[in-house]
Parts: structure tokens; C-alpha cells; sequence
């Protein structure tokens, strides 16, 4: 372990992008203006969730593509797209064509599983094919093959007035090496590096064996290292952490009142692992930027990484998010190490 964190080289931000049913362009809006302030702060990526049958973004490539013509510079990822909503294919035509647009800034972030609720929605979402979906990692496997460009058919030519490629389009140089896996248990961190990919880390892994005991920063820390050691670019391979941070140096009294209450009513699923899934959740950080920068050094996981996304608490007005961006940026991020272009 690292006798002192490594220096701060990239500051990134997740928004979940939430919305009145009432009035969803608002709150579409309202995460563009957010990234948009990302960029003029310095940071240098701004990242979507991505949520289906709620009130935040089902289409964060959507969202993408919008950003990507209001921002020149910062980075625009997703983490992360659940691919068992998605057609492989053609989500490696919409990634790639975001990509283009963006001028080679799109990180896209994927993860595996079943649907959220896949008993509830299979019949809408695979009427045919329910039972044979597969959702495992070939699924990421199969876009991985499509966006480096591997073929698709065998066909291709030309058809009478028509020309067919057998390799999806539009191809975007660079994009294979800027896909990303969500994980949260030692496998995918495995299989991430295998394939290389990109390794997001979260506020959430799966625990291990209870006698091991339930330590988050640990358990991170060993999925940090194993992803290294599988990947082809062992230490230099891009890790980038997740964790809820919400610095407090300019916030209004009522505001940290608030953020001290949404943390407080967090905390007790810290404890123990949660659900059939034994889910391990990490403590959401709220202090001013010198408690934060304490805490973070002391967090094992932390100090494996040299890049965050730190995550905005879900239910905040844009008021709020305004200032805890300025925080990070002008506070927690230069108290970290970081400086704004430190990235290139």
C-alpha cells in the first residue's frame, strides 16, 4: 500500500440527472447547465446515470450528444449503461456517433447483470427472448468486438446503389480505449483488466467472506489491484473512484444542515452487507474540504487512485449542486493535488 495517496491527476463528477414527471425537460436542463458549469470550473469529466422507469435520465447518450455540443473540452461518460437494457450493436453505433460529435470525448461506462426488476419488465422488454437473454459478460464482450471495429457479418460491398460495411458505423479512433466497466466484486475487476478495459469503482461492492470482515476501503483496494494486475497496462491501467463527497465550505447553514441529515440517514446500511447481493456501501463524506481531504487519505481505496468521479447526492436542488461543484473545484480538488489541464 502507498505510504502517501498518489497526487489528484483527474477530478470528474456523476449527476443522476433527476426530473419533475410533471416538467421533464427542467430537470434535463438542469444537468446540462450542471455540466456545462463543470466545464467552466476545470474539471475534467462529468459523468450521467442511468436510471429506466424513474425520474432520472433513461438515455444518457442522448443527454451526451447534447452536452457535447455545449462543452469544448471536459470529458462525458456514463456510469454507468446497463447492458441488459441495450442492444450491443446498436449501442456501439450511438457510442461511436456521440463520440465523433463530442470530437473523441465520450467515455462510455457498462455494466452487466439482469434488469433492475427483470421479472416486471421482460415481457416489455424481451417478449420473444426473455429466457435466452444473455446477461452475463459476453454481453460487454460482444461491444467491446463492435466498437474496435472487429467484423459484424461477413457481408459488405455494394447493392445496387447502396454500400454496406461489415464493421459497425461510424468507427470513432480511440473510442476502444475509452470504455469503461462498473464493478463492485472481485471477478469484474478480473475480467475488466483481462479485456482491457477501464475499472470504475463505486460507493458500493459486493462483500467477501464475513471473516474477512467488512472494511469497504479494503475490499476496493483488492479489487483496485487485481484489475492492474490482469490488465495489460499493469500501473498505468486508468482506475477511477466514485465515492459521495460533499464539501461544505461555502454552504449556507441550511444547506449543510441538510446534507448532514441526507448522510445521517445513509449511514446505517454502511454497517452490513445489504440484500441476497451483500451489497457493501461506503459512508458518504460531508465536511469542509480540509475534513474530506483527511478522510480520503485515510481511505485505502483512495489511495490507489489518481482519478474520482466523486457522485452528487441524488435528491439536491441545482442551487445546491452549483455549490458543492464549486467546492470541489476551487477547494477539495487543489487541496488533493489536483489542478485544472493536470490531467493532460
Amino acid at each position: 500500500m502507498p505510504s502517501t495517496p498518489r497526487p489528484l491527476r483527474r477530478l470528474g463528477f456523476l449527476t443522476i440527472g433527476l426530473f419533475d414527471g410533471a416538467d421533464p425537460a427542467r430537470g434535463h436542463e438542469s444537468t446540462l447547465e450542471i455540466i456545462e458549469l463543470g466545464e467552466r470550473l476545470g474539471f475534467d469529466s462529468a459523468w450521467v446515470r442511468h436510471r429506466h422507469l424513474q425520474y432520472g435520465i433513461s438515455s444518457p447518450v442522448a443527454v451526451l450528444a447534447a452536452a457535447s455540443q455545449r462543452t469544448s473540452r471536459i470529458e462525458l461518460g456514463t456510469a454507468v449503461i446497463p447492458l441488459g437494457w441495450e442492444n450491443p450493436l446498436r449501442l456501439a453505433e450511438d457510442l461511436a456517433t456521440v463520440d465523433l460529435l463530442s470530437g473523441g470525448r465520450l467515455n462510455p461506462g457498462v455494466s452487466v447483470g439482469p434488469p433492475m426488476h427483470y421479472e416486471q419488465v421482460r415481457e416489455a422488454l424481451y417478449p420473444d427472448t426473455a429466457d435466452a437473454e444473455d446477461f452475463g459478460y459476453e454481453r460487454v464482450r460482444r461491444l467491446l468486438d463492435f466498437v474496435r471495429g472487429r467484423p459484424v457479418t461477413g457481408f459488405s460491398g455494394v447493392e445496387g446503389f447502396e454500400v454496406f460495411s461489415d464493421v459497425v458505423q461510424p468507427q470513432s479512433p480511440g473510442l476502444g480505449r475509452r470504455l469503461w466497466y462498473g464493478g463492485g466484486s472481485l471477478g469484474s475487476a478480473r475480467w475488466a483488466g483481462e479485456h482491457g478495459m477501464n475499472f470504475l469503482t463505486s460507493s458500493v461492492v459486493r462483500a467477501g467472506d464475513p471473516a474477512d470482515g467488512y472494511d469497504f476501503a479494503a475490499i476496493q483496494l483488492s479489487h483496485i489491484r487485481e484489475f492492474r494486475s490482469r490488465h495489460p497496462d499493469g500501473e498505468a491501467a486508468r482506475v477511477s473512484q466514485g465515492l459521495v463527497v460533499i464539501p461544505t465550505d461555502s454552504a449556507t447553514p441550511e444547506q449543510r444542515a441538510k446534507y448532514e441529515a441526507y448522510a445521517a440517514e445513509r449511514l446505517p446500511r454502511t454497517t452490513t452487507p445489504q440484500g441476497p447481493a451483500r451489497l457493501l456501501f461506503a459512508p458518504d463524506i460531508v465536511g469542509t474540504s480540509a475534513e474530506i481531504v483527511e478522510r480520503l487519505h485515510a481511505h485505502a481505496g483512495f489511495r490507489e487512485a489518481d482519478e474520482v468521479a466523486f457522485a452528487l447526492p441524488f435528491t439536491f436542488e441545482h442551487e445546491d449542486y452549483v455549490q458543492i461543484l464549486t467546492d470541489m473545484a476551487t477547494r477539495l480538488g487543489p487541496a488533493l493535488g489536483w489542478r485544472p489541464g493536470s490531467a493532460a
